[in-house]
């Protein structure tokens, strides 16, 4: 199969609320629409995991951050510019998006993804993808696909072909709160 099939195929997933396991630009993730409640109950079944932890979300560029946060702060689009590996930031209020992601403040964790299949994805989705490491909880991060349990893989709709060979050795992301007044708080370096 090659890309523009793979890609093809998780998008048709992901319109039927259904969930994939695909690269990302940091380690491999299970993920589904982020604005599919349903989908998004899926995921937390899968990892076996509280729904009051939440997960973050997948976008393609810095525009779409205005659909999904109800301010944002004027910082953010500096510190995804100069951020020169992958960045989360957790913003205040998160709109348009199944209430079962945001956090009990209300707050939404969102990355700008810079890596190709995970931003060709997004784009031809035209929606954020939830991304959320590829285990259930409690269970160590893989670190490359050859590491995700057959749990996992049998438990997605779809598994993403692109990358699967891949033994990198990618790092989590930084993770940023940020309030709306522009006050930072670094979580994750």
């Amino acid at each position: 199969m090659n890309y523009q099939d793979d890609l093809k195929k998780a998008v048709e997933v992901l319109q039927n609320g259904g969930l994939i396991l695909y690269p990302t630009d940091t380690i491999w993730g299970i993920g589904c629409d982020a604005t599919n409640v349903e989908a998004v109950k899926k995921v937390y079944a899968l990892k076996k995991r509280e729904d009051s932890k939440s997960m973050l979300v997948l976008v393609e560029n810095e525009v779409r951050l205005n659909s999904y946060v109800q301010e944002v702060p004027e910082i953010a689009f500096d510190l995804i510019a100069l951020s020169d590996k992958p960045l989360t930031i957790i913003y205040p209020k998160g709109k348009n998006l199944a209430g079962n992601l945001l956090a009990e403040d209300g707050s939404i964790g969102i990355r700008v993804t810079k890596e190709a299949f995970s931003c060709a994805l997004c784009q031809k989705f035209r929606k954020p993808v939830v991304s959320t490491s590829a285990n259930v909880s409690g269970d160590p991060s893989p670190q490359g696909f050859a590491e995700i349990s057959e749990e996992v893989i049998k438990g997605v709709d779809y598994v993403v072909k692109y990358r699967q060979d891949e033994l990198s050795n990618p790092a989590p992301s930084g993770i940023i709160k940020l309030n709306v007044d522009g006050q930072i708080k670094v979580i994750r370096e």
